[in-house]
């Protein structure tokens, strides 16, 4: 089976998913990465009402460039493509501010990165799901390799 159809085959998968959840198309969160570059697309064969959303914390110019530059090509190609965007850093630092200093003593460097790097992945996911409930809308998950 070449990629083309293996895509057809799973998007039709999502559409009979979709009908059977009684919501109306699907949210994904796009961060410029390849995994919500592939999740986005697929939601897009469908047909379906897809919304992909960007929700910066504390990121790169450049990774928020190529996350727009791939929600503007899925317009593009696809009519049922929607976009928004909720800049969740003020939030996120928020977050983080509220954990005295003495929760971070003895913690090395790497441990609270990797901690806030799942932290956000999180907020994201849970903003996506606020979205989706919003909107009757599935939540397309796309996998992180650093969570």
């Amino acid at each position: 089976m070449n990629s083309e159809a293996v895509a057809k085959h799973i998007a039709q998968w999502m559409t009979d998913y979709l009908k059977s959840s009684g919501t109306k198309g699907f949210v994904v969160g796009i961060s410029g990465g390849v995994d919500s570059a592939v999740s986005s697309a697929l939601a897009a064969i469908t047909g379906a009402p897809t919304l992909c959303v960007t929700l910066p914390i504390h990121q790169a110019t450049a990774h928020i460039e190529r996350a727009e530059e791939h929600i503007n090509m899925l317009k593009k190609r696809y009519v049922n493509i929607s976009s928004a965007q909720a800049d969740l850093t003020d939030a996120y630092d928020t977050f983080a501010a509220s954990f005295p200093a003495a929760q971070l003593k003895g913690v090395t460097p790497g441990t609270v990165a990797m901690a806030g790097a799942n932290a956000r992945a999180r907020l994201r996911m849970t903003a996506l799901y606020y979205l989706a409930g919003l909107h009757n809308l599935l939540v397309v998950g796309t996998g992180n390799k650093i969570e």
